[in-house]
């Protein structure tokens, strides 16, 4: 195994002064994610999770996330926290039944009860932790600072882009920076189906970029991903979530959807060598295909 997969000794240490002996380690860190992971397993089979976020912003966002938040969605169904140490930016959580969605060969009334129940934990994520002072300074600010940002995100894109979608994706990101009024809370921030998993019940994991933000970003991965195609399971997820978009969310996740289809493009075609890279690109046109024919809904 390479340096960056092995547990270093002295986390290890950390680890077993927390946990006791560990039996077994496994690395689970994806191979374009910056953060490090490991699986630890004692010699009691009890599995915990290690992660090792990038940067110290990544560090706090999941330590307040398993802290204040995550507790809301019920025993479970997301990670517990059981040791963080900001000296090494690392997280020991417990592990949570079940396997990631894409994973597993599903039902369809299983699909449909995944999103649901997915749909539902997110609302009470999204009602979770105290939106005060500059948490709710910072999520006031975000789409439009999102919004700021597209101009950059264009010229990285370059000539994977038509004029004409160059132009539209411009338009959506100006009307970005005038909606509103959006609801605000604890949202999951990668809210998609490898970190929704399924076993008899649903569970979110994955909360390295959960904040104080509109609610309606944590719908963008999925509309432009496993929804397309799939209204039934977007039934299912505002059917757990208790409401639908208001029309202001829905002009909002438009102008999301395309900042997200010029990075899924730019990231997927930079790396281009794996197949995760494919999808992304693939996730990426289809989606501008959509906002370009005017069905994105």
């Amino acid at each position: 195994m390479s340096d960056k997969k092995t547990l270093p000794t002295v986390l290890r240490g950390w680890v077993e002064g927390e946990i006791g002996a560990v039996e077994h380690i496994r690395d689970t860190a994806s191979p374009r994610g910056n953060a490090r992971g490991w699986e630890v397993v004692r010699a009691d089979r009890c599995r915990f999770f290690l992660k090792v976020s990038p940067h110290p912003v990544a560090y706090e966002r999941e330590t307040f996330a398993l802290r204040h938040a995550a507790p809301a969605l019920g025993g479970g169904r997301a990670p517990q926290l059981r040791a963080s140490s900001a000296h090494h930016l690392a997280l020991l959580t417990t592990g949570v039944h079940g396997r990631p969605v894409p994973e597993i060969p599903l039902t369809p009334a299983e699909e449909y009860e995944t999103h649901r129940q997915g749909g539902l934990l997110l609302a009470r994520l999204h009602a979770a932790g105290e939106l005060t002072g500059h948490r709710r300074l910072e999520a006031e600010q975000e789409l439009y600072t999102t919004a700021e940002d597209a101009g950059r995100l264009l010229d990285q894109a370059g000539g994977r882009l038509t004029a004409t979608e160059h132009g539209l994706v411009r338009r959506l990101a100006e009307h970005l920076r005038l909606a509103g009024p959006l609801q605000l809370g604890f949202i999951h921030g990668d809210a998609q189906p490898k970190n929704l998993l399924w076993s008899q019940q649903a569970a979110w994991v994955g909360f390295g970029r959960a904040r104080f933000a509109p609610v309606v970003q944590d719908f963008v991965r999925m509309a432009c991903g496993v929804w397309d195609g799939r209204p039934d399971l977007r039934t299912a997820f505002f059917r757990g979530y208790g409401r639908e978009l208001t029309p202001q969310e829905g002009v909002a996740l438009k102008c999301l959807a395309a900042l997200d289809a010029v990075t899924a493009l730019t990231r997927g075609d930079t790396h281009g060598d794996t197949h995760n890279d494919l999808h992304v690109s693939a996730r990426g046109r289809r989606t501008l295909d959509r906002l370009t024919a005017g069905v994105f809904a």
